[in-house]
């Protein structure tokens, strides 16, 4: 059950109840706008990552920006987007098990469902779910470029899997998946263009075989927050799959641009609001936002707005930051850049966008929670 939402709206941020997610409204459109003018500029689609916001209603502003769809990596989280308004879905993902893709298959039939396989088995049951439900579903094959998750090797295998969907009922053979994961959070900016070039190389290649033995591929996707300009401007890649990038995160700020600059293509639009619960000493604060606040997988949050502490443990319910010097009281209230974006948002009901301030939207983050 969804719980209260933590703020009304007219509310100013000092009344908002904690621990919060906030979305600074005029850093999260700037990030919007500036992901649709690249995508534009390098001539390639965005199909804009839904794991991230889990959110149809920021789905929706994506697609108003010139977005073709998003990503999701499960079944939920695609029905919660349909549900929500979006027309066009890739699970950019394998699904395996009858329930789930007897419900892919159902959704296809109100909406363009794509699909991710890797695996000769998956081929046959989805065909089989897409025949029962008479519905399509459009089928990539995942490539292995340098993950190390899913995916079957470039090249002959590949073309071996696509035959296979071609072929097969129900399925619609729609290009290749090739993300690398791996090289998001590559510290260094020649270390990710490097990674990547690799994979463009055995995206090209595999593209090429399959080209050669009339096998279209009208999707090549992959790239994120990290790497995306370079796939976009690679000439092989025609969607990108960023998803971060409306939030940006502790970790991702943490790589670095051209010449050991900083990365800097995007603002922080995501924070946990934090109240001041405790000051057992005149260096620590302890704050209501711990381990079930956020996620701490890609270490520890940031503080926002105090530029010498340093939040650095984390129980249930408390955080600990060392102030540095910093002064704040009880009751106040502190802003926190978490580690992780994706996985903080799936701890929370809401969203609250603030503008100067005020608390101006209230969303619901409709696709949270484990899923199926």
């Amino acid at each position: 059950m969804t719980s209260r939402a933590p703020a009304d709206i007219g509310m100013p941020l000092d009344q908002v109840d904690t621990p919060a997610l906030l979305i600074d409204l005029d850093a999260f459109e700037s990030n919007l706008q500036r992901m649709a003018l690249a995508a534009k500029q390098f001539g390639v689609r965005l199909r804009a990552h839904s794991k991230t916001h889990k959110s149809p209603l920021i789905a929706l502003k994506q697609v108003a920006l010139g977005a073709v769809g998003v990503c999701c990596q499960k079944v939920s989280e695609a029905e919660v987007m349909v549900q929500g308004g979006v027309k066009d879905v890739l699970v950019s993902n394998e699904v395996v098990g009858r329930q789930k893709l007897e419900r892919l298959a159902a959704l296809a039939r109100h909406a363009t469902i794509g699909i991710c396989v890797d695996n000769v088995r998956n081929v046959e049951a989805l065909s089989a779910a897409a025949v029962r439900h008479r519905s399509t579903l459009h089928t990539l094959v995942e490539i292995n470029v340098g993950a190390n998750r899913c995916g079957v090797a470039p090249g002959e295998p590949a073309l071996e899997l696509a035959r296979l969907i071609d072929a097969a009922p129900g399925l619609e053979f729609a290009g290749l998946q090739a993300y690398h994961g791996a090289a998001q959070h590559l510290r260094g900016y020649e270390e990710r263009a490097l990674a990547t070039s690799n994979a463009v190389r055995l995206t090209a290649l595999t593209r090429d075989l399959l080209d050669s033995h009339g096998l279209a591929c009208r999707i090549l996707g992959g790239a994120g927050t990290g790497t995306y300009q370079f796939e976009a401007a690679s000439q092989v890649y025609n969607e990108l799959q960023a998803g971060s990038y409306i939030f940006m995160d502790a970790d991702y700020a943490k790589n670095r641009g051209p010449e050991g600059g900083p990365f800097d293509a995007f603002d922080h639009s995501l924070f946990v609001l934090a109240t001041v619960m405790s000051r057992p000493t005149d260096e620590l604060a302890v704050v209501d936002a711990g381990l079930k606040a956020m996620s701490f997988d890609s270490g520890m949050p940031w503080v926002a707005d105090l530029a010498a502490a340093e939040y650095f443990g984390a129980s249930d319910e408390h955080g600990k930051i060392r102030l540095g010097g910093a002064t704040v009281e009880l009751g106040d209230r502190v802003r926190l850049i978490p580690g992780h974006c994706d996985p903080t948002v799936n701890l929370h009901d809401w969203y609250v966008g603030i503008r100067r301030g005020v608390v101006e939207a209230l969303w619901p983050v409709a696709a949270r929670g484990p899923g199926h």
